[in-house]
């Protein structure tokens, strides 16, 4: 097994982004009425994290088959390190009710692309 930081180096020699982000993967840990009353103060939180750069994406999950949604959420975080990562986790509302529960992870972002358009005199914006 390689050490992180090992890892985060060596990626960066070879040429790759070695971004380094933080997933927490939300799980529902009660009731799904617990969840919807926590909802609101969770969404707040959440555009506060977006609004400071501390979110780069967030949403929902589907079941393996693409067919439903399964309660399951994808939180990913930009911070200093992990701990700091764990603390916006913990301080969402969402975690603090105990209405979900949460696992993080790093990830090393190296490869992708994201692309987004400006119309200027239409005033439109696109990311895909």
């Amino acid at each position: 097994m390689v050490a992180w930081s090992d890892y985060k180096s060596e990626a960066k020699v070879r040429g790759a982004l070695a971004l380094e982000l933080y997933v927490a993967q939300s799980t529902p840990a009660k009731d799904p009425q617990d969840v919807k009353a926590a909802l609101p103060d969770h969404l707040a939180y959440q555009a506060t994290l977006e609004a400071a750069g501390q979110l780069a994406f967030a949403g929902p999950m589907s079941d393996e088959t693409g067919a439903h949604m399964q309660g399951m959420g994808l939180i990913i975080y930009r911070a200093d390190s992990l701990e700091a990562a764990r603390t916006l986790a913990e301080n969402d509302p969402m975690h603090q009710s105990g209405a979900r529960q949460f696992t993080l992870r790093r990830w090393m972002i190296n490869e992708g692309s994201l692309n987004l358009a400006v119309g200027l005199s239409t005033k439109t914006v696109s990311l895909t």
